[in-house]
């Protein structure tokens, strides 16, 4: 019986929801925004996708956006997609094991990348905009290259290639940050997004109350113990050293904006270059003062660089 109801509501919002996209299409104007934005759920291979799309449909593709280590949908700044959604649709998901989504977590990024080509294409879309961060950067990447013509434009944020330098393992920086004790969980958000400046801090505090602001229908917390190690296991796997490891990055023949902080301590910000280096089409955009987070610390710089380079004819 409480199955019964439980699918008979998923339903109802879906429907909902589906029907709220379709009058934002009519009226040309976005109904849902990050806040407000319900959590919708599609099959495929097996897996129950967790999902909310929200912006304005029109002539853009969708912007489907991947996220970084230990995240889920709310982790995203609010003030970077619905400055997305006014002009275009705007799609965040959890990945397989992660959040509201079932299953187990992949403990290689090809697979991680595979199920979230499944879900692109279980939504029934034929082309989309993909933004990938830190983690979620290496999926788009893999994704890029096995799907050519589902994928438009690429945007790469905080992330690195394949054998990266120090990309095998958690550099010590990066392991300091994950192994302090903090006051407050989210304070951990702060050490790895933001660097110790004065203004960093305060810009990485004004983001803790931007992703904290959605009250009602929050997402699944995510169980670092349950999620970190298969996660962890995935990026070593991709960092590890190998013979000429940027050749794949040819593939990638997708227009593609590489975006980083001058002092990213997560995957050094030299993985930036390499990739801008790489990748035949590859335009890079450095912010001052800025660590892993840096489209949370510059959130409108970021949103303005990044519309500029999807609208770009």
């Amino acid at each position: 019986m409480i199955r019964r109801t439980f699918l008979a509501t998923t339903a109802a919002l879906d429907a909902a929801a589906a029907a709220a996209t379709a009058a934002s299409a009519a009226t040309g104007s976005p109904t849902h925004t990050h806040a407000t934005a319900p959590t919708r759920f599609v099959e495929a291979g097996g897996v129950r996708f967790a999902y909310r799309r929200f912006g304005r449909p029109g002539s853009q593709p969708p912007l489907v956006l991947l996220m970084h280590f230990i995240g889920n949908m709310d982790n995203w700044d609010p003030t970077i997609t619905d400055g997305f959604a006014r002009e275009r649709e705007v799609i965040l998901f959890d990945n397989t094991g992660v959040g509201a989504t079932s299953g187990s977590v992949p403990d290689s990024i090809e697979q991680m990348s595979r199920d979230a080509a499944s879900f692109v294409t279980a939504l029934g879309l034929s082309q989309i905009d993909l933004l990938g961060f830190s983690m979620g950067g290496l999926l788009a990447q893999q994704v890029a290259i096995d799907h050519p013509q589902l994928v438009r434009r690429l945007i790469l944020v905080g992330t690195g290639p394949r054998s990266g330098e120090g990309m095998a393992a958690q550099t010590a920086e990066s392991q300091a940050v994950f192994s302090a004790q903090y006051e407050h969980p989210d304070d951990l958000w702060l050490a790895v997004f933001f660097t110790q400046s004065p203004e960093s801090q305060a810009a990485g505090r004004a983001f803790l109350k931007r992703f904290r602001a959605r009250i009602e229908g929050r997402d699944i917390e995510v169980d670092g113990a349950k999620v970190a190690p298969a996660q962890l296991s995935a990026i070593a796997t991709w960092g590890a050293p190998k013979p000429d490891p940027y050749a794949y990055l040819r593939a990638v023949q997708q227009p593609t904006l590489v975006v980083n902080g001058d002092h990213d301590i997560i995957i050094q910000t030299i993985n930036s270059l390499i990739l801008k280096d790489n990748i035949p089409n590859a335009h890079l955009v450095i912010y001052p003062d800025a660590s892993h987070g840096s489209l949370f610390q510059y959130p409108d710089r970021f949103l303005r660089d990044s519309t500029m380079f999807l609208n770009r004819t």
